[in-house]
């Protein structure tokens, strides 16, 4: 697809701003000449998992509550790039709060987005392999997550069992998994 199919704004409005979240209004002219009055983006900071694994080859996992779905969730270790800092800075710094985890030879496995159509952020994927526990957890004060290590046959079995359901957790395992084969 080329440039010029990319719709023109012709206004913006912001709804609301808050620290994690701002949602806004686009009027929008689309390549035919249509025009949308109303499109809605929700803009956030971009985020960063981590696929972390101890030296003795099992997963850091975290299982935590999520009120969007209202379950308890499996989730790699992850969080919000804070302004002004590197995703790798981010992934460390995340897994070391979350976990006590620290170390260990780090690379990026993949950067995705959450939803290309209606938000405006980016989840950036690393890997760590062979981190230690180091320190003890450091949870902000709205966070409340148990941490979990757990083999990679038992992550894959819940990968093929549906007991990991975010999106942007259950595709850098299947990557990592897919790599070893």
């Amino acid at each position: 697809m080329s440039n010029n199919k990319k719709w023109k704004v012709l206004d913006r409005e912001y709804l609301f701003r808050r620290p994690w979240l701002t949602a806004r209004r686009d009027k929008l002219e689309l390549p035919d000449g249509r025009i949308m009055d109303e499109y809605y983006v929700l803009e956030y900071p971009d985020w960063v998992n981590v696929i972390a694994i101890t030296k003795d080859g099992q997963i850091v996992m975290e299982k935590q509550y999520r009120h969007g779905l209202e379950v308890i969730s499996t989730e790699l270790p992850c969080g919000v790039i804070e302004e002004g800092e590197e995703p790798l800075e981010a992934a460390k710094r995340e897994l070391l709060e979350e976990t006590g985890y620290s170390g260990g030879e780090w690379s990026r496995l993949m950067t995705l987005s959450p939803n290309p159509s209606s938000m405006n952020n980016l989840a950036h994927c690393f890997l760590a392999v062979g981190v230690e526990k180091t320190a003890q957890q450091s949870l902000d004060e709205n966070e409340d997550l148990e941490v979990l290590l757990m083999s990679e046959d038992e992550v894959k079995s819940l990968l093929h069992e549906g007991g990991i359901c975010q999106a942007l957790m259950v595709a850098p395992l299947y990557k990592y998994f897919s790599q070893k084969e």
